[in-house]
């Protein structure tokens, strides 16, 4: 057996992981930036001053990916289950958002839908089949970069789907969304929101980067002509499907780092509340198989039981 000092080695994972725990319970949401359905937000009235430096940013995202690792142990035990919805103007930084995510999550219980204009077997369908179909299994978390609110929105202002069907999606896309709370899916809505300066310099930013060009087409052109019709179609999203129970959280993302983080924050805040994110301990006979087989020290074997009492 390797005595007490097994237990010295391991004091310094064990505070990290009560840090992250604590940070992950302690986290703070923007409630300005907090689309409330009484009161609904526009863009126009969205303070897209914040930035972030370096360093904070570095320290708060080793927290906050701590913390969702902490998060995703707690569903794996618990059968809870989650979507996250990413919407915003082209270049806004959903894609990078989700990047951090994915980069702290296993990906056996975390998967990511890119969504784009429906295919083939979906052209004939409810539009809200696809959607359905790519809902996570118990214990797991899906985000959507893009999702159903393209139905409101691309769908809307270009001119895809007729003024009268769109404009009932907002009552369905509310029963669909209140469909998966009452099926116990927590729900967290994100909208990306820059300026239209700040996203001709990321275009450009684009162009000149050869491992970028790819995310450059046309239509981000295209749709730039069309910027004051899709602030008009966001602004009714937001006042028309942001409830008390999945709101919409509108992220300032003019600064990359501020917005990923903020954005971390209440995906964090989201999805821990109410949830007890101690590390599992297994069970009675684990615990009876380990320390007959495994070459641990009695002093662990009997940490872990107190916590099991």
């Amino acid at each position: 057996m390797q005595g007490a000092a097994g237990l010295v080695n391991r004091a310094p994972r064990r505070a990290v992981r009560q840090r992250a725990i604590a940070f992950a319970r302690g986290t703070c949401l923007h409630s300005s930036m907090t689309v409330a359905p009484n009161d609904p937000l526009r863009l126009s009235a969205v303070d897209m001053s914040p930035r972030l430096g370096k360093k904070r940013y570095h320290a708060a995202l080793k927290e906050l990916q701590f913390s969702l690792r902490a998060i995703q142990q707690a569903y794996l035990f618990s059968g809870d289950r989650a979507v996250l919805v990413f919407e915003g103007w082209d270049a806004a930084g959903k894609g990078g958002t989700i990047r951090r995510i994915s980069a702290a999550l296993d990906p056996r219980s975390f998967k990511v839908w890119p969504i784009g204009a429906p295919r083939d077997y979906y052209l004939d369908r409810h539009y809200l089949l696809r959607f359905m179909e790519r809902l996570p299994p118990t214990g797991a978390i899906s985000a959507f970069d893009r999702s159903w609110y393209g139905r409101v929105l691309v769908e809307r202002v270009e001119g895809l789907t007729p003024d009268h069907r769109w404009s009932v999606a907002y009552d369905e896309i509310r029963d669909f969304e209140r469909m998966l709370l009452r099926d116990g899916t927590r729900l967290v809505k994100l909208f990306f929101h820059i300026t239209p300066d700040v996203q001709l310099k990321r275009f450009e930013a684009r162009l000149r980067d050869p491992l970028k060009r790819w995310k450059l087409t046309y239509e981000d052109f295209r749709n730039r002509e069309k910027w004051d019709h899709y602030v008009e179609a966001i602004d009714d999203m937001l006042a028309r499907t942001s409830t008390p129970d999945a709101p919409w959280h509108v992220v300032p993302a003019n600064d990359k780092r501020y917005a990923r983080i903020h954005a971390l924050r209440l995906v964090v805040d989201a999805l821990s509340y109410g949830m007890t994110l101690e590390p599992v301990v297994p069970d009675g006979k684990v615990l009876d198989a380990a320390h007959r087989v495994l070459d641990v020290d009695d002093d662990l074997i009997a940490d872990l039981r107190g916590r099991t009492d």
